[in-house]
């Protein structure tokens, strides 16, 4: 009798994780939109940045304008007028941050804040973290999907 009652138990309990595992990963996703973004450095004809917070990528989509074009053909012929960039993202409080890139000592990271039209860069030296101001999209779209 016993071994019955734990082997109900054992299934109960497989039972209630297969049901929360069914109902996360039908879970709301959450995709950010800005759009229309400006900076005071290159001109663009389109630059968006495409949060997906539920596979955690960060997707850039820009087009440079002739003059920021040519100005960086001039020293990188391996320069596309067209581009578009994945990094992957993490959120850490109210901020979505992208992958470091760089050594350990030195690295970067775009800097997004939640219902924030403003992107800015985080520069990090031998742990010194510095934050500029990198760009201001003029549309945030926030979607809420279920997968």
């Amino acid at each position: 009798m016993l071994i019955k009652m734990k082997n109900v138990n054992y299934l109960k309990n497989i039972l209630i994780i297969f049901l929360l595992l069914s109902i996360y990963s039908h879970a709301h996703s959450e995709v950010i939109i800005l759009s229309n973004c400006k900076n005071e450095k290159d001109t663009f004809k389109k630059n968006e940045y495409i949060l997906d917070l539920k596979k955690s990528l960060m997707t850039r989509n820009f087009i440079y304008n002739n003059k920021s074009y040519k100005k960086y053909k001039l020293t990188d012929l391996s320069i596309k007028k067209k581009n578009t960039i994945t990094r992957f993202i993490y959120n850490e409080e109210n901020k979505i941050l992208t992958d470091k890139i760089g050594y350990p000592q030195f690295y970067t990271q775009l800097l997004f804040e939640r219902d924030q039209p403003n992107i800015k860069i985080k520069t990090v030296i031998n742990n010194e973290p510095a934050v500029s101001f990198l760009s201001k999209c003029d549309k945030i779209e926030v979607f809420d999907s279920e997968s």
